[in-house]
């Protein structure tokens, strides 16, 4: 539904986004993540035709950004940051206006509006003034207008931005209730959104993207996580050579104890053999844990470009 290919934008000497290359299938919910900068923004407004890519291509459900820019809106449902609504009209009202500018038929027009006031629960406040609703309440008029005209594809900016915590869990709910019918691409530096709502994260951080894969691959399996007092070197040796063991690294140290964090094949759980094999050779133990990794550990890896980055996020916890 979604293809970028090689999409570049320049403001000047800055390049906003650096050849990115990505695809969204049919019903995939994708979270594009990144720090502030990073280029999430720009690279919607060039899938929504509001901006021109330098170079480069984009298309959605097959329709040209470029070529064909109305063809591509009537394809899309757009929820920017900050959603720009008329405070002074009514919310059906609003929804029956913005339903004609979408070109919406005119004998499916309140059957469309009332679909979306349904879909996103906002029965209690259709009558109300929106400039008397609450952030949350906004938000949700915002999705309600991204869906008048039944879009293929939805892009949410920053859909949570904002909001309190019990807001930001009813709009998380109504994102996962609307991948059921539709693709969505969800644009957001907030891990938790990602895991709550998608089953793929890119990962984009200066303009480029760093990481493209499901949730599933991105959360590492569990890995054991062990300080000794001992040679780093040796340890590391000793640890790498311990049946079960596929990878280890050296992740830490405090001048006397050295941590390592040690991946096992297919899950298989080594703490005990591995406290073993360092406790035989009279290295003592201060730690040993089973640890998973998290999409936060690896955001920062992505953006940092730094391994050992991770560990330091999971000490400061």
């Amino acid at each position: 539904m979604i293809a970028v290919e090689q999409l570049t934008k320049t403001y000047g000497t800055v390049r906003a986004i650096d050849r990115i290359t990505f695809a969204v299938g049919r019903g995939e919910v994708v979270g594009l993540l990144g720090p502030n900068g990073a280029g999430k923004t720009t690279t919607m407004r060039i899938l929504t035709t509001y901006l021109a890519p330098t170079s480069g291509r984009a298309t959605i459900a097959g329709r040209d950004v470029l070529d064909e820019p109305l063809e591509v809106r009537k394809a899309v449902g757009y929820l920017p940051e900050s959603v720009p609504l008329y405070g002074e009209m009514r919310v059906r009202e609003y929804l029956g206006y913005r339903a004609r500018l979408k070109d919406v038929p005119r004998g499916r027009r309140r059957i469309a509006i009332s679909e979306s006031i349904t879909r996103c629960r906002l029965g209690d406040v259709e009558d109300r003034i929106i400039g008397h609703l609450s952030r949350g309440y906004r938000q949700r008029v915002g999705l309600a207008e991204s869906l008048l005209h039944n879009p293929d594809v939805l892009i949410l900016d920053e859909p949570t931005s904002g909001l309190d915590p019990i807001q930001i869990r009813e709009v998380r709910s109504l994102i996962r209730e609307l991948g059921d019918r539709h693709t969505v691409l969800l644009s957001t530096h907030i891990m938790s959104e990602v895991e709550a709502v998608c089953s793929r994260a890119i990962i984009i951080a200066g303009g480029r993207i760093a990481v493209d894969d499901s949730l599933e691959h991105l959360r590492r399996g569990p890995a054991v996580f062990i300080e000794a007092r001992g040679p780093s070197e040796a340890i590391l040796a000793a640890v790498q050579s311990v049946r079960g063991v596929r990878n280890a690294r050296f992740i830490s140290s405090d001048g006397e104890f050295a941590g390592f964090e040690v991946q096992a094949t297919d899950g298989v759980d080594v703490r005990e053999v591995v406290a073993r094999k360092v406790a035989a050779a009279g290295w003592p133990i201060r730690a040993l844990e089973l640890r998973r990794s998290t999409l936060e550990e690896r955001f920062v890896e992505a953006v940092t470009g730094d391994s050992a980055a991770s560990s330091e996020v999971e000490a400061t916890r």
